[in-house]
C-alpha cells in the first residue's frame, strides 16, 4: 500500500523506531467504567427525561482519546499505519453488532409501526448501515429531541456515523502526521498534538457558530462534533506529560463524576446542543480521564473500577444500539409518549439482556469466523459481509413498497374508485364508493407532496425568495401564491385551474413564514429570516405587479374556540397590496386534526380518524368581522365542505387528505380545484 510503503522505507527516527521510543499503554479499567456511566446516562436521560445526557459526548472525547492513542502507537511500533488492518479491526468490533440490531429493527418496524413509518425506517437503515445517518438526518432538518413516539428506531446511529467518518479522517490526520516526523520537521506526538489542537479549534468554532444559527443541522453535522474528537486526541498526547497530585485527583475524579451526571439536568434547555453548552460533558470527561485511578477507597476511581460498571462498559456499545429502538417499540406498543418508572424499568432491563446476548453472539460467531481469514482484506470483508443481508433486505422492501404505490397510483386514477374531495361537492358520489386502500399510500404520503414544489420552497433557515413560474409566460393573467407551508398545500390545486384556465402560476413561499408586514416569531425567538424573506417577497411584488395574490386569510391555532385569527400584518400587506394595484384572494385557514393522519389510518382505521373543526378554528369565521374593510380582497372559505357538519375526515374519497396533522397531499390538494375553481373564477373575473 502506499501510504504503507511511503513510511516504511522514510528514514527511521526518535520518534517512529521502535527501537528507540518506549511504546507503553496499559489498560485503563476506569475508562471501561466512564463508557459505562456514559452508556447509562444516555438510556436514562432518553427512557424518563427524553433530555441530552452528554453521554454520547463522552463517547466521542473517548473515542478520540483511544484511536490516537492507538494510532501514534502503532506508528512508534511498526513504523507506518496499514490503513486496512486498522479498518478491518474497526470493522470486526462494529459491524456485526449493528448489523445485528438493524435486522432486529427491520422484523421490528413490520410489526410495531405504522406503514407510514416504513420508508423512514427503510430509509434510515441503509444511512446507517453506510455511516451516512447523520447527514441523513440533517438534511431532512430532524430535530432529535421530538416527541419519542414519532422518531425513528434508527435515529441514534448519527452518532455512529460521526464516528465513522471520524476514522477515516483520523487515518489520514495521523499518517500525514507521520510523515511530517519522518522529515524531521517535529516530533511525531508533538505534530499529532498540534494537528488534533489545530482541529480542535477550527471545530468549536464553527460548531458555536452553527449551533446558534441553525441547531437542527449542527445538532448532526460532523464538522460541529470534531472538536470532541479532536480534544480527545488533544488528551492522548497531553497525558504523559501532565502528572497532579493524588489528592487532587482525588477531587478531579469525583467533581468529573458529578459534573457529567448533572449534566442533562442542569444544563440550560434553551442552549441547543453542540455549541459550547457540550464543554460540559466533554471537559468532565477530561477531568475524570486526567484523575485516572487515586487508590482512595472512597475515590470516584473505585466506584468506575466496580465490576458490574465495568461489565456494563464492556457491552456499551450494543447496549446504546438496543436502548433506542427498544424504548420506540416499547411508545408505539404502549402508546405512551414516555414511560412509567416500572415500564422504564422493564425497557432497560430488555437492553441490557440483549446487549449481553449480543455481545456473547457476536464473540463467538466473529470470533470463529475471522479466524479462517488471515489477511486484512479478508476480515474486512467477512465483517462487512454481515450488513450485507440487512442492506438487501432493506433495498428487497423499499423495492415492495414501491412497485405497491406504483401499483396504487394507477388505480387512483380512476375518479371513479378515488374521487377524493368531489365527494365533497357530490355527496351522492360516495354512495356505493368501495372500501379501497387510501392514495397516496400511508408510506409515502408526504414524499407525494412535497415533490413538486421542492426546488421552489425556502427552508426555515433561508431568507432569499425563491421565484417559481408555472405555466405561460405570455398569459393573461398571473396568480402568484406567496405564504407558508399552508398555502404551499395549495398549489396542485391552483396549478391544475391555471392550466385549464392558461393563467401564469407563480410561487414565493417559505416555510413557517406568512406573507406578512409584521415581524413573526420562531420558537420564541424574532424569525429573522423571514422578515427578511417578506421585504424581498413584496419587493418582487412590487417590480413584477402580479396580477393576483393567493395567500391565506387566517391562521388556525389548536388551542380550541377563539384561536383562529387574522393578524394585523396580513391586512397591512393587504392594505400595501390594494396601493399596488394587486388584486388579493385570501383563503380561510386549514383545519387541523391534531393528530397524524397517516400513522391514525395505519392503526386505527380511517373511520376513527376525523377531528373537531372548533379544535382549531373559531367557531365565528374572522372573516366576518373584516368584510368590506378591504376593496381589493375577496375572502374564501371551503372549510364546510372540508369538515361538514363540523367533523374533519382524514380520509375523503379514498383518498388521504392529510399528509400529516395540517398539511394536505398532492392528490388531494389536485381534487380540490374542482371546489376551488369556480370560487377562484369568479374572484378574479
Amino acid at each position: 500500500m502506499l501510504i504503507s510503503k511511503s513510511l516504511s522505507r522514510a528514514p527511521q527516527d526518535r520518534t517512529a523506531s521502535p527501537g528507540k521510543v518506549p511504546v507503553k499503554h496499559q489498560h485503563r479499567l476506569e475508562i471501561e467504567g466512564l463508557r459505562g456511566v456514559a452508556v447509562l446516562l444516555v438510556a436514562v436521560y432518553h427512557i424518563w427525561f427524553g433530555t441530552v445526557s452528554g453521554g454520547v459526548d463522552v463517547f466521542f472525547v473517548l473515542t478520540g482519546f483511544l484511536i490516537t492513542g492507538s494510532l501514534v502507537r502503532t506508528v512508534e511500533r511498526e513504523g507506518f499505519i496499514d490503513p486496512l488492518a486498522f479498518l478491518a479491526r474497526l470493522a470486526k468490533r462494529l459491524f456485526p453488532t449493528a448489523a445485528v440490531v438493524m435486522a432486529a429493527v427491520l422484523v421490528g418496524a413490520a410489526l410495531f409501526l405504522p406503514r407510514s413509518r416504513w420508508t423512514e425506517v427503510v430509509a434510515d437503515t441503509v444511512a446507517s448501515a453506510l455511516y451516512f445517518q447523520n447527514w441523513h438526518l440533517a438534511l431532512n432538518s430532524v430535530d432529535y429531541l421530538a416527541q419519542n413516539n414519532g422518531a425513528s428506531p434508527l435515529q441514534h446511529f448519527w452518532s455512529l456515523a460521526v464516528q465513522g467518518q471520524f476514522y477515516l479522517l483520523w487515518l489520514i490526520l495521523v499518517t500525514s502526521a507521520a510523515l511530517i516526523a519522518r522529515r524531521g520537521l517535529l516530533p511525531l506526538r508533538a505534530t499529532v498534538l498540534l494537528c488534533c489542537s489545530t482541529v480542535f479549534v477550527t471545530s468549536l468554532s464553527y460548531s458555536v457558530y452553527l449551533t446558534f444559527g441553525t441547531p437542527e443541522w449542527a445538532y448532526f453535522d460532523t464538522g460541529t462534533r470534531l472538536w470532541e474528537l479532536a480534544l480527545g486526541g488533544v488528551l492522548a498526547m497531553a497525558v504523559p506529560h501532565l502528572r497532579f497530585p493524588r489528592a487532587l485527583r482525588f477531587l478531579m475524579g469525583w467533581s468529573g463524576l458529578i459534573a457529567l451526571v448533572l449534566c442533562g439536568l442542569l444544563a440550560p434547555t434553551e442552549l441547543p446542543f453542540p455549541g459550547f453548552i457540550a464543554l460540559w460533558p466533554t471537559l468532565a470527561a477530561v477531568v475524570m480521564i486526567l484523575a485516572g485511578t487515586t487508590d482512595y477507597r472512597v475515590g470516584a476511581d473505585r466506584l468506575l473500577t466496580w465490576r458490574p460498571l465495568t461489565r456494563v462498559g464492556g457491552m456499551a456499545y450494543a447496549l446504546f444500539l438496543w436502548h433506542w429502538p427498544i424504548l420506540i417499540f416499547y411508545l408505539e406498543v404502549t402508546e405512551r409518549v414516555r414511560p412509567s418508572f416500572s415500564g422504564g424499568i422493564c425497557v432497560l432491563a430488555l437492553c441490557l439482556v440483549l446487549a449481553w446476548v449480543t455481545d456473547r453472539l457476536v464473540e463467538t460467531v466473529v470470533t470463529r469466523t475471522t479466524k479462517r481469514s488471515s489477511t486484512s482484506l479478508g476480515s474486512f470483508a467477512l465483517a462487512s459481509a454481515l450488513l450485507a443481508p440487512v442492506l438487501v433486505a432493506a433495498l428487497g422492501w423499499q423495492y415492495q413498497l414501491d412497485h405497491q404505490a406504483r401499483v396504487l397510483e394507477a388505480q387512483s386514477q380512476n375518479s371513479a374508485l378515488y374521487p377524493g374531495a368531489a365527494v365533497l361537492a357530490d355527496p351522492s358520489l360516495a354512495e356505493g364508493l368501495p372500501t379501497l386502500p387510501v392514495y397516496p399510500p400511508t408510506d409515502n404520503a408526504r414524499e407525494s407532496t412535497v415533490v413538486e414544489t421542492d426546488d421552489c420552497n425556502v427552508g426555515v433557515q433561508g431568507s432569499e425568495p425563491i421565484i417559481c413560474t408555472f405555466g405561460s409566460e405570455d398569459a393573461e393573467h398571473t396568480i402568484a401564491l406567496v405564504g407558508s407551508s399552508h398555502s404551499r398545500h395549495w398549489f396542485q390545486a391552483l396549478e391544475e385551474i391555471s392550466r385549464e384556465h392558461d393563467w401564469r402560476l407563480v410561487t414565493i413561499l417559505k416555510s413557517s413564514c406568512h406573507f406578512s408586514a409584521e415581524p413573526q416569531m420562531l420558537r420564541g425567538e424574532p424569525f429573522t429570516a423571514c422578515i427578511e424573506w417578506n421585504a424581498d417577497a413584496y419587493a418582487w411584488m412590487e417590480t413584477d405587479r402580479p396580477d393576483t395574490v393567493f395567500t391565506m386569510a387566517t391562521r388556525s391555532d389548536p388551542h380550541g374556540d377563539g384561536a383562529e385569527r387574522i393578524p394585523d400584518g396580513f391586512q397591512e400587506r393587504w392594505h400595501q397590496l390594494d396601493e399596488l394595484g394587486i388584486q388579493v384572494v385570501a383563503l380561510r385557514d386549514t383545519p387541523r386534526l391534531g393528530f397524524d393522519a397517516p400513522e391514525c389510518v395505519d392503526r386505527n382505521g380511517r373511520d376513527t380518524c376525523t377531528a373537531r373543526a372548533d379544535y382549531s378554528l373559531a367557531a365565528v369565521s374572522p372573516i366576518d368581522a373584516v368584510k368590506g374593510e378591504h376593496p381589493n380582497v375577496t375572502f374564501l372559505d371551503l372549510n364546510d365542505y372540508l369538515c361538514p357538519s363540523g367533523v374533519c375526515d382524514s380520509v375523503i374519497g379514498n383518498t388521504l387528505a392529510y399528509h400529516d396533522d395540517n398539511h394536505f397531499t398532492a392528490h388531494f390538494s389536485r381534487s380540490m380545484s374542482l371546489l376551488l375553481e369556480p370560487l377562484l373564477v369568479d374572484a378574479i373575473s
